[in-house]
């Protein structure tokens, strides 16, 4: 069985910082590409960051370069988000992908 589970959402402030994590299960993690995608209210669903199987590239969604961090550790089958100076407008549900499955997601709310 699949699992792809996200942790390390919550409330923060303006300015405050929080580290997602999605742990993989039941699917093949090292050598595969890992994405993190939000979704607000009302909105699309939005690619955030991806990462290469090895972690030896990364790209971001132009608003969120300089903020947010991916990483991965595969010994660990984990793939990790750090946001850093977060906004009201990052404010979403955010979503693990490994092709072709989805998380659960993990609410992110950015608000004081």
């Amino acid at each position: 069985q699949v699992q792809l589970v996200e942790s390390g959402g919550g409330l923060v402030q303006p300015g405050g910082s929080l580290r997602l994590s999605c742990a993989a299960s039941g699917v093949t993690f090292s050598g595969a590409a890992m994405s993190w995608y939000r979704q607000a209210p009302g909105k699309e669903r939005e690619l955030v960051a991806a990462i290469s199987g090895d972690g030896g590239s990364t790209d971001y969604a132009d608003s969120v370069k300089g903020r947010f961090t991916i990483s991965r550790d595969n010994a660990k089958n984990t793939v990790y988000l750090q946001m850093n100076s977060l906004k009201s407008e990052d404010t979403a549900v955010y979503y693990c992908w490994r092709w072709p499955y989805w998380g659960r997601g993990t609410q992110v709310t950015v608000s004081s």
